[in-house]
């Protein structure tokens, strides 16, 4: 730009602007414009002559200098604001995103595009610097450099925790600063979930168990499984900061064939591959006892040995079971051990009903046995009765007592069940016997009968030639005259 002075010198002024636009991407997205305006105004020596003629004063040196070597700044301007522009559109930075484990190990890479040594800066979520050109800048000897090439920059992270979680910044500082993030994410697997019962499962009453999942990221999705079908469960989720904790809830009614069922609860999460982490349960259900006695097998003679077995079940199983007999005292040669009972040398003073009887928290049961010894006389010459009987009585904790003798034979109890059991069919073979007596003498009757049939006789009366002669036949008629021809016929 030409200006004319006061004393119509003429001042050059050169007015050198450049504008370049450089545009990159960094790790946001957004699109940076650097705008680069560069200005220079130079004086030429004849300027100077006339500042000095005009106004009477000397051009400060500096201009002067300036205006020397004006034709030799210009271009070297040009060129320097060129390279500069030139370098920033070239070079570039990358990052990429990572994935991994809690307590694994992460890599986190940063590519470079025409690197031409420039500084390199890696920092964590936090902004504290890492590595500067390769150099560790943070004491923590969980992050390594593993790789500083003019392509590629790569460090790793050992143990990693859900607080190392976030953004890791690439800077690559040249006349402009470039930068990308790499973003660490975290995954925590669920453990094998845990089972909570909130209260004790009775026999008809309901169950509530309850399945948790205390830390996982992302939330684990909980199910739980009864013989491979799914059982619908309330399931809620609170958020921890870093993790989740997961929990599902289900309410199933009970019996006493439940108990001992097997159920299962699973834990299903991206970070398990297609696996799930399971806990397997089975139900604890609690119910009255029952007892039954095992009675011995034939009948049984004086002298002869008992011996009863008291089988008992329940939950729990109840661990103190009574022996007694009704209306009476054990006999002395009565021995008791645990569920079983022995009398040796029976006679028909032991004769009588015999008691088992146990109790748990849930319910009392008894069962009873009616012994019947016989002599050996006596059994070689009749058909004995049936000798023994058994009822099974159970009752439930509303009962007022425990079971006395004369309440285990009541028919009348409501809540008793009575099961009888007979070890010998005598009934059987008393029928038998009496069709056999029968049958024997219904034949003596009919051969009886064949017999006196048989001997029978008939008395046919003829009298040869006297049939023609009325007075013989008359005379034998009348039977005036046992002389006179009177004759018996035997046919």
């Amino acid at each position: 730009m030409l200006t004319s002075s006061r004393t119509g010198a003429l001042s050059l002024s050169l007015s050198l602007s450049l504008s370049l636009t450089h545009t990159h991407t960094v790790a946001e997205g957004a699109r940076r414009r650097v705008n680069l305006r560069v200005h220079v105004t130079l004086i030429s020596p004849r300027e100077a002559e006339y500042y000095e003629e005009d106004v009477g004063g000397e051009y400060p040196a500096t201009a002067m200098a300036l205006a020397r070597v004006w034709n030799y700044c210009v271009p070297l301007a040009v060129i320097a604001v060129a390279c500069v522009m030139r370098t920033a559109h070239c070079q570039a930075v990358q990052a990429e995103n990572v994935t991994v484990l809690e307590g694994g190990t992460a890599q986190i890479s940063c590519r470079l595009q025409n690197y031409d040594g420039s500084i390199v800066v890696i920092q964590n979520p936090r902004r504290q610097t890492l590595f500067f050109n390769g150099t560790r800048a943070l004491k923590d000897d969980r992050y390594q450099m593993m790789l500083f090439t003019p392509r590629l920059v790569r460090i790793t992270l050992t143990n990693v925790s859900v607080f190392d979680e976030g953004g890791y910044f690439c800077q690559l500082y040249t006349d402009a600063t470039h930068h990308q993030v790499a973003t660490l994410s975290v995954l925590v697997p669920p453990e094998t979930p845990a089972v909570e019962v909130k209260q004790e499962a009775v026999e008809g009453g309901e169950v509530e168990l309850t399945c948790v999942s205390p830390r996982s990221k992302p939330a684990a999705a909980l199910r739980w499984m009864r013989n491979g079908k799914e059982i619908p469960g309330v399931v809620s989720q609170q958020d921890n900061g870093k993790t989740f904790s997961v929990s599902s809830t289900i309410r199933i009614p009970v019996e006493r064939k439940d108990n001992g069922a097997a159920l299962s609860c699973e834990a299903v999460h991206p970070a398990l591959s297609g696996e799930k982490r399971v806990r397997h349960y089975r139900l604890d259900v609690y119910f009255a006892p029952t007892v039954r006695i095992l009675p011995p097998s034939g009948i049984l003679r004086e002298g002869d040995s008992l011996s009863l077995t008291c089988s008992v079940t329940g939950n729990p199983l109840p661990r103190n079971i009574q022996w007694s007999k009704i209306n009476d005292t054990l006999p002395e040669r009565a021995e008791i051990s645990g569920p079983n009972l022995q009398i040796s040398r029976l006679s028909q003073s032991h004769n009588g009903t015999y008691l088992c009887q146990a109790q748990n928290n849930f319910g009392r049961a008894a069962d009873h046995y009616t012994l019947l010894v016989y002599d050996n006389v006596s059994l070689a010459t009749t058909a004995p009765p049936t000798p023994s009987t058994t009822q099974l009585i159970t009752s439930h904790p509303a009962a007022p007592s425990f079971l006395t003798p004369s309440s285990a034979s009541d028919p009348e109890d409501p809540s008793a069940v009575v099961e009888t059991h007979s070890a010998v069919p005598y009934a059987v073979i008393g029928g038998v016997l009496a069709l056999l007596v029968f049958t024997v003498i219904c034949v003596l009757i009919v051969t009886i009968w064949c017999s006196v049939r048989q001997k029978g006789s008939y008395l046919t009366h003829e009298a040869s030639g006297l049939d023609e002669h009325g007075e013989v036949q008359e005379a034998f008629l009348n039977g005036n005259d046992a002389s006179q021809g009177k004759k018996e016929y035997l046919l």
